[in-house]
């Protein structure tokens, strides 16, 4: 595994601590804590009632992590026959998917994607030689009338 690899990974792993609502262990012991108590917020969560939620994920990593996620705290992901690949059905309790669950994915998305681009920006580099910035904004030609 790379350095970098590595980095990534205990990123992650201190969001899912933050996320669950971190008391005065210390970070290690936060960290390896963390999913045990999300999912026991999850469990008090439930009899207080449980919605059906649809997202429509804009790629296939976002969809990927975000039904790992759900799996990893219990929840089933699934989608309805004829749903678009893309989409991605939960039933769990409002509060949880709002002040845990959404944030958490949102932070671990942003990372993830965050170390994918410059993945991708190091190998098209090393690889092609190439530039990899956005393409010129140009104004566009006047119409004819």
């Amino acid at each position: 595994m790379s350095p970098d690899e590595e980095r990534l990974l205990e990123k992650l792993r201190r969001i899912e601590a933050l996320h669950a609502n971190p008391g005065s262990d210390g970070e290690g012991e936060a960290a390896a804590k963390a999913r045990d108590r999300i999912r026991e917020r999850l469990e008090e969560l439930r009899g207080k009632g449980v919605i059906e939620v649809r997202f429509s994920m804009p790629d296939h990593y976002s969809r990927r992590l975000l039904m790992a996620l759900m799996r990893r705290y219990g929840l089933e992901p699934y989608r309805y026959s004829g749903q678009r690949y893309t989409t991605v059905m939960v039933s769990a309790p409002k509060k949880f998917l709002d002040e845990v669950f959404w944030p958490e994915f949102k932070e671990i998305s942003e990372e993830l994607t965050r170390y994918l681009d410059e993945t991708t920006n190091r190998v098209i580099q090393k690889a092609l030689d190439a530039d990899t910035s956005e393409a010129a904004v140009r104004d566009e030609p006047p119409q004819l009338t």
